[in-house]
């Protein structure tokens, strides 16, 4: 498959189909309150930080979004244990107030359902480097959510994150692709999403019943759900995994 990546800013046009693009996303994730506030502004604000693939007919089968933000401003420093949800956040105040920028986050990297399981993250996530080397950042740091966390939702995300196989490299398989790209794993995100919502709303994107109280397994979650239906609602803290890419 013949693929050429272009950066939005520089093809405005295809605003559309990137964003139009289909994902595989659980449904519970896309109701994040602060992914809704700030995800969908990447694409308008700051295009000159997404990426996209197109194959031979045309059509995108990939995107990387990633922002730039003051990792070195007052009382920030360390990378945030809210991960994915505070860079966001700083990112959209920096842009606000005019805070130059000094580090750039990965924000997703997305693989169309058609194009899974073609090395197509690798790609893109070598690209997003590149780009972010292109406008004078010497780092790329991402709070990574590894991709098999799922499937061992009851695992500690400090003991999964630092598991390796006999090689050495990470034993989760997108860990591992930026691990071979040149980043280093630093730390857990211990909160970097939190979804909030209805026993009603859960049992809606989810199918499940959420009628006892405690920690529920949920579907492409990487941690349990924690329902309290006497009280009527369920929130999830998704941990993710903080790598930090020198480049």
């Amino acid at each position: 498959m013949e693929l050429k990546v272009s950066c939005l800013a520089e093809r405005p046009e295809m605003l559309g189909r990137v964003v139009g693009m289909a994902t595989t996303w659980p449904e519970f994730l896309l109701h994040d309150p602060v992914g809704d506030a700030h995800y969908g502004r990447i694409a308008a604000e700051l295009p000159e930080y997404v990426l996209f693939a197109e194959d031979e007919p045309g059509h995108v089968v990939a995107h990387a979004y990633s922002v730039p933000f003051a990792l070195a401003e007052m009382d920030r420093g360390e990378l945030p244990a809210r991960g994915w949800d505070e860079v966001l956040a700083w990112a959209f105040a920096d842009l606000r107030r005019g805070t130059p920028p000094d580090t750039v986050s990965a924000i997703s990297i997305v693989v169309a359902p058609q194009a899974q399981g073609s090395g197509l993250s690798a790609w893109m996530l070598s690209a997003m480097r590149d780009n972010a080397r292109a406008r004078g950042f010497d780092e790329v740091v991402a709070p990574v959510r590894p991709s098999a966390k799922h499937l061992e939702p009851w695992t500690p995300m400090e003991e999964y994150a630092f598991r390796q196989r006999a090689d050495g490299l990470p034993y989760d398989p997108w860990l591992r692709v930026h691990v071979r790209a040149g980043g280093a794993i630093e730390a857990v995100a211990p909160a970097s999403m939190t979804v909030a919502a209805s026993v009603e709303e859960w049992r809606d994107w989810t199918g499940l019943p959420f009628t006892a109280q405690g920690p529920v397994e949920v579907p492409g979650a990487l941690s349990p759900v924690h329902c309290e239906p006497e009280r009527g609602y369920a929130v999830y803290v998704e941990p993710n995994v903080w790598v930090r890419h020198r480049l």
